[in-house]
């Protein structure tokens, strides 16, 4: 069990390794957001290979659109 905190929140995530296995885990599509990663934004090719690790600090941002 790897416990991070997650746009604030402290949570344990079971049977995630990747930060693209997160995303898909939680339904966000890698494509409308971006991560910070212990204080690093990531680029979005890094999710497949960013490894999860306990005491991580991760941010999600979603964009919104309009006009």
């Amino acid at each position: 069990m790897i416990r991070v905190v997650l746009n604030g929140k402290r949570v344990e995530l079971d049977g995630v390794r990747t930060l693209a296995e997160l995303l898909r885990q939680r339904g966000i599509d890698p494509r409308l957001v971006a991560v910070e990663h212990n204080g690093t934004i990531l680029p979005r090719e890094a999710y497949e290979h960013q490894v999860i690790q306990d005491g991580d600090v991760l941010e999600v941002v979603h964009f919104v659109g309009g006009g």
